[in-house]
């Protein structure tokens, strides 16, 4: 066994041993080498977590020290930093400048803001002769994804806390090592006997488990709109709440009065964040055709300035991506496309899950290019020639995640008003973590972060007097 290999589940404030002895390998994406083994969890070790989770509930949901544990938890989380970043860079492949400021900086600051916001409950209101209070929904179900292991996780788990509810937490079986790291954290602060369940294992197995629980209250899923689909259909037959954060394709349009240089620049570095493996990455770059041929040539050649290689290299820029599945079927889409390409062979030899920065010109908006979620680094460019069609371009998906404007203020400020997506950053503005995050369409149900977030956790009651 590895150093890195972690063979219990934290059900009830205890270590405890798996129903199973079956493990999952995590492996390291850019090596291909095993790091480490978790346990393949299954029903029964959910059936147990969820039990724990219902007994420390009715405490913790009158709990008045809430705010006080979370604040706990960020101390000894933010103590874990360093630790976060090297093992998101094993398991994940994130270079390590982005493991240390994205995939360890932002998961602190989002539970830093809940700790904050559990230090204020929301106010009772009166509305004629009823009083609205605000109430922890349960037990939650947490299912995250790999991308932003423990981000996603902290967006779920924090704000499911601050509101009152205890947590049952399958993180991905891709990398759950970092998750663990929020565990020991959470058995330094304190945090109450049951309130935090985590169980490792298969979307299948403990996923479905989880979903279809009739302990489950709420069921938070981030991930694919196939699975997030399944697990609605699952929830549904008890009538329980689910919130998702699923699938993206995002446009990020560049008007003909915008900066071109800077909205292309970071256009690049956005569709390319963390490997392309990103469910709001812009990866529709949509350019005025007064610009559009700069603006391929400058996009082709930040793209090939990008230097991939080993995540813990301080020159390296573009990591693995997460499996050799992953790879694969990134790839797909690159053979299978038919638009121009203006960078090289996506596919690089040797060992590890590695591709080139790749981006694509003249590409059709009705295309599988501009139409799926590659979660790779692909970068599509299209051309339109009026701010309706740029609109009517972007709004043409089955997603609506986020997004991007570039012009002059009111201009760019309009057309992100007409897009039907959940966020949209105008020139450049930057990501808010307390702002609501979600999406329209096929891109999810409900919000994460900040108040919105902390509300999905909430029943509201009235009483009549």
């Amino acid at each position: 066994m590895t150093s890195l290999d972690r063979p219990q589940l934290y059900l009830g404030g205890e270590w405890v041993t798996p129903a199973s002895a079956d493990t999952i390998a995590v492996e390291n994406p850019a090596t291909e080498e095993v790091l480490g083994h978790v346990p393949a969890g299954t029903a029964a070790d959910v059936d147990r977590a969820v039990a724990a989770a219902q007994a420390a509930f009715p405490g913790w949901a009158v709990s008045t020290d809430r705010a006080a544990v979370l604040d706990r938890l960020h101390t000894s989380l933010a103590s874990r930093a360093g630790k976060i970043a090297e093992t998101v860079g094993l398991e994940l492949g994130a270079p390590l400048k982005i493991a240390k400021a994205v995939q360890a900086g932002l998961p602190l600051a989002v539970l830093r803001s809940y700790a904050d916001l559990a230090a204020k409950p929301v106010p009772e209101r009166t509305i004629g002769n009823s009083v609205i209070e605000h109430e922890p929904i349960g037990v939650v179900g947490a299912i995250t994804p790999w991308n932003y292991p423990l981000h996603q996780v902290v967006a779920k788990v924090a704000a499911a806390l601050a509101a009152g509810c205890t947590v049952v937490l399958k993180p991905s079986e891709l990398t759950p090592l970092v998750a663990f790291l929020l565990v020991d954290a959470a058995e330094e602060a304190g945090v109450p006997a049951g309130v935090l369940n985590v169980v490792t294992g298969t979307g299948p197995v403990v996923g479905a488990a989880i979903a279809g629980h009739p302990g489950v209250d709420m069921v938070s899923f981030t991930g694919s709109t196939t699975t997030g689909r399944a697990i609605t259909h699952a929830a549904a037959d008890r009538i329980a709440k689910v919130a998702l954060e699923l699938g993206g394709k995002s446009a990020n349009v560049i008007l003909e009065d915008a900066d071109v240089t800077r909205a292309v620049k970071v256009g690049v570095g956005n569709a390319f964040l963390n490997s392309g493996q990103t469910c709001t990455a812009w990866t529709r770059m949509l350019v005025h055709r007064s610009h559009y041929d700069e603006a391929v040539a400058l996009a082709a050649k930040t793209a090939d300035g990008y230097t991939v290689g080993d995540p813990f290299a301080p020159e390296t820029r573009l990591g693995p991506l997460v499996s050799r599945a992953q790879r694969e079927r990134v790839l797909g889409f690159v053979e299978r496309a038919t638009a121009r390409r203006v960078t090289g062979d996506p596919s690089l030899p040797g060992k590890g899950h590695f591709v080139a920065p790749t981006v694509f010109a003249d590409v059709d908006p009705s295309s599988e290019l501009a139409q799926e979620e590659i979660f790779g680094p692909v970068l599509s460019i299209i051309p339109f020639s009026s701010d309706d069609e740029a609109v009517a371009i972007a709004n043409n998906s089955k997603y609506g995640l986020a997004g991007g404007v570039w012009g002059s203020d009111e201009r760019a400020l309009s057309v992100a008003r007409r897009l039907r997506t959940g966020q949209v950053d105008v020139n450049g503005g930057s990501f808010n973590p307390v702002a609501p995050f979600g999406g329209y369409k096929q891109s999810g149900v409900g919000r994460e972060l900040g108040e919105f977030g902390l509300s999905e956790f909430q029943q509201v009651k009235a009483i009549q007097r």
